[in-house]
């Protein structure tokens, strides 16, 4: 009862003196997990048992492919309509922000003019010709692995949470611990399909207007409306044989990960997760269809304990191998929102809780931002960072200070990655490949008066000088200059021009830079 009085109260408490609340402030912090286990769980199960079924019934349909057209014809409608109202706005797909797995919503959606893109489906699975995977922007990784698996195939680079979409990972970045073998998200697809913004229909591939192909990629839909995309799919094996390596000094945390990345044979996966300044588990794995029935680990079992607290288990008991299924292997961190859960629902991984409420795990992303409110919001704003900066695995060692100093924060996700000399806006400074590393930091920095503009400026200063990038969904504080300093606009510039953008969409800065989101 006392939640339903704060809840009237809200709107009321916001209007006042923020310190006066103190009180407030604990309550909201401390007791979200009444609203999130009672309302926001059960609300995520309905959801998800309704998209799957309702997937599974349209894949084997196969009506997804027949209604294709009709879509990408709307959205064509929509903006031939946009241009005869005469382009009075710029124009972003509809899709609310907290549908995103972004931690901030865009600003802009409410000055824009908003352009409907019901695109989710997976249109075709050739596993003999092409072998690739035809899919819509807003199908998700969940969704495709549930398709793809089943048959035998997966993607090359599958991003861990359930809810990434195509289109995110695409227009934005994706990453998985095979990227070191075959680089970015954007660097497994063949082809994309787009609505440009006269309203006309384009296919590029590296073949095929070559120089839109390399630019869509980092380009956030503003050089036109993603509408398909073709993605390279390669043979799945049963399981994945993980073997855990512990480590306790700093030097040796760089000399093993670089070691177990640059190995010309084995390790299809490669991964860290530091759990403090000097250690660190460091994990490799490589497909298989034969394990024996005493190591298999079906870690994604809803009784299991949270994967990053499995892994740091290891740090007491030594090196270890077992074998994953190889959809809870790509879907390790998800139970947990990698370790962001542990924050709302401080007791998660207790078994009574994974017992009794584990099978509802986690919430949705988009339904806890939705319910935050300006409250919540501006408490993670305060005391949480959620970042990942990609550095050459050369500067690894500084750039693990550099975080140490500022954040002091703690499981940190160390992912290394291949990135090719290809053109488009991120690609190594030089005319050669590179290995790069995504170091996430997500949580409550342990440094004392954290302060999240300069700290997070601090950073991308630091990863701007190492010539390394910033994944863009999360909060940057850069300036135009310095974004662009960050980023190559060359192909990108060249392609707006082109096909006419400037009225049609706002510039990649307009769209992620902090005073853009909220």
């Amino acid at each position: 009862m006392e939640l339903l009085y704060l809840a009237a109260a809200l709107p009321v408490v916001l209007s006042l003196s923020w310190a006066k609340f103190r009180g407030l402030e604990y309550i909201l912090i401390n007791y979200r997990w009444v609203f999130v286990c009672f309302f926001l769980l059960p609300i995520s199960v309905i959801y998800d048992v309704f998209y799957f079924v309702r997937n599974w019934i349209v894949f084997k349909l196969n009506s997804a492919p027949k209604l294709h057209d009709k879509k990408v014809q709307d959205v064509q409608r929509q903006v031939k309509q946009w241009a005869s109202d005469g382009c009075q706005t710029q124009m972003c797909t509809a899709r609310p922000g907290w549908m995103t797995v972004s931690f901030r919503q865009g600003l802009y959606k409410r000055t824009m003019r908003n352009i409907n893109v019901n695109l989710i489906d997976i249109l075709e699975v050739d596993t003999t010709n092409r072998q690739v995977v035809r899919v819509e922007p807003l199908a998700t990784m969940g969704q495709i692995t549930a398709t793809l698996n089943p048959l035998g195939w997966t993607l090359p680079v599958l991003p861990e949470l359930d809810d990434l979409t195509v289109g995110g990972l695409i227009m934005g970045v994706g990453i998985e611990t095979s990227s070191h073998k075959y680089g970015l998200f954007q660097h497994c697809c063949v082809a994309f399909e787009l609505v440009l913004a006269d309203g006309s229909v384009v296919k590029c591939s590296k073949d095929e207007n070559p120089d839109l192909f390399y630019a869509v990629p980092w380009s956030y839909g503003t050089l036109g409306f993603l509408v398909s995309a073709d993605i390279k799919i390669i043979p799945a094996k049963k399981y994945l044989r993980m073997e855990y390596k512990p480590v306790h000094s700093f030097n040796e945390i760089l000399r093993v990960f670089e070691e177990e990345t640059k190995k010309k044979t084995g390790n299809e996966f490669v991964e860290g997760l530091m759990y403090s300044e000097n250690e660190a588990v460091i994990m490799t794995g490589n497909m298989t269809n034969d394990a024996p029935s005493d190591k298999i680990n079906s870690i994604g079992n809803f009784w299991k304990p949270w994967f990053f607290k499995h892994v740091e288990g290891f740090l007491r008991t030594g090196p270890g191998v077992e074998y994953i299924p190889l959809r809870h292997y790509y879907h390790r961190h998800t139970r947990s929102i990698f370790w962001e859960l542990q924050d709302i629902i401080p007791f998660g991984n207790h078994p009574v809780f994974r017992y009794l409420f584990g099978w509802m795990v986690p919430p949705k992303i988009s339904l806890l931002k939705l319910t935050q409110g300006e409250t919540i919001k501006r408490m993670y704003e305060q005391h949480q960072m959620i970042q990942d900066m990609l550095v050459p695995m050369a500067d690894l060692g500084s750039a693990l200070k550099c975080f140490h100093k500022e954040v002091k924060l703690y499981p940190l996700w160390l992912c290394p990655f291949y990135l090719p000399n290809l053109p488009g806006m991120v690609h190594p400074k030089g005319d050669k490949d590179a290995m790069y590393v995504d170091i996430g930091a997500y949580g409550e920095p342990k440094v004392n008066n954290f302060d999240p503009v300069k700290t997070t400026r601090n950073i991308e200063e630091f990863v701007r000088k190492v010539q390394g990038f910033q994944m863009l969904y999360a909060d940057s504080y850069m300036t135009r200059e310095e974004f662009r300093e960050m980023f190559d606009h060359t192909l990108y510039d060249k392609m707006r021009g082109q096909l006419n953008c400037k009225k049609a969409f706002p510039e990649v800065y307009d769209k992620v830079n902090k005073k853009a989101r909220t």
